[in-house]
């Protein structure tokens, strides 16, 4: 199918300007390390969130060396959280990268900003276009979605060749005159409609500055867009979380194998099943709320047991509350052990 050839970039620059977001912090700067460092932040994370995590990582981390330089303990301890933690292991794997192949300098294309752990070509666009000014796309769920209905793509994005037909779509309305400053803020804008503008659930068409363009506006059906069949199913999963603590109040804390949920954080011994937990437990032990913990497509129904006077299965260490703060720790857990400090 053809879609129609629009000129989207010009109303979407004049609109960022006058409308979009121009305070984040991280807009105040072409400098790569700063710009890398909120784009990953922000996958699958909302800005308000990644406010307080972003200042305190330049606080501690102000550039890609300092970064490199940190144990990845550290990094996980100041991302526990923020959820998504191998983002946190790619960023620590992407700076020692950085550093080791190009002395500390971020490459200044998007082909190989993508070929670092953890970035992915619209993560890579993004990072070009903002600090390097390329003409690259990137493809984000709030650009998706706004490209998407804009065009009135309705090609089912759970087939890779669409997905590819998308962002040639993506690529053929790029900014094509004063590019240096047209790029930095037609992409910001277009993730300011996104987040502002052009919502999942009733979008704000009459604030927008492509509402005259949009096809899936003039359906009727913008909510309709973008089309993906294929979903992940949610599943439930229970632990039973061990938190067995010593006369001294120190718990016991292992670090988690380095795939799978909390891939190489902290935490006590986890057990799939009650009976399997039950050697380790007598009936001094007290049964603490269970609660839900949400994943991303999974709810993780975790059940703490607090234990004393045990010695854990497995290897581990016992900490005290300044030792687990130092550490790379799951939010439930930090919490769990925080309200026994």
């Amino acid at each position: 199918m053809l879609w129609p050839r629009l000129d989207i970039a010009t109303p979407v620059v004049r609109w960022q300007v006058q409308h979009g977001r121009q305070s984040l912090p991280w807009q105040q700067t072409r400098d790569p390390y700063r710009v890398w460092l909120s784009e990953i932040m922000l996958q699958q994370t909302q800005v308000v969130t990644v406010l307080d995590y972003y200042g305190r990582f330049l606080a501690r981390f102000p550039d890609v060396a300092a970064l490199a330089a940190a144990p990845q303990d550290e990094v996980l301890a100041l991302w526990s959280g923020l959820g998504y933690y191998s983002r946190a292991r790619n960023l620590h794997r992407c700076a020692q990268q950085v550093l080791a192949q190009y002395g500390g300098v971020f490459p200044a294309t998007a082909a190989q900003l993508a070929e670092l752990p953890g970035i992915g070509r619209s993560t890579a666009g993004a990072i070009a276009a903002f600090c390097f000014s390329e003409r690259v796309p990137i493809l984000d769920a709030n650009v998706r979605r706004v490209l998407t209905r804009v065009l009135g793509f309705d090609a089912d994005l759970a087939q890779a060749r669409n997905e590819r037909q998308l962002w040639e779509q993506a690529q053929a309305l790029l900014p094509t005159d004063d590019v240096a400053q047209a790029m930095p803020r037609y992409t910001q804008g277009l993730m300011d409609l996104g987040a502002m503008v052009c919502l999942p659930r009733q979008p704000h068409c009459n604030a927008c500055p492509l509402q005259a363009q949009c096809a899936a506006l003039r359906a009727g059906t913008p909510e309709r867009f973008p089309v993906r069949t294929r979903r992940l199913q949610r599943r439930a999963q229970s632990w039973w979380l061990l938190l067995a603590r010593n006369a001294e109040g120190e718990f016991w804390l292992q670090r988690r194998p380095s795939t799978g949920i909390w891939a190489s954080l902290y935490c006590p011994p986890v057990f799939e099943d009650e009976a399997d937990m039950a050697p380790w437990v007598d009936a001094r032990a007290q049964h603490l709320p269970a609660f839900v913990h949400v994943l991303t497509h999974r709810d993780l129904h975790l059940h703490p047991v607090l234990v004393a006077g045990i010695q854990p299965p497995g290897e581990g260490r016992w900490c005290s509350a300044a030792q687990w703060a130092a550490l790379g720790l799951p939010a439930p857990v930090r919490k769990l052990l925080d309200a026994w400090n």
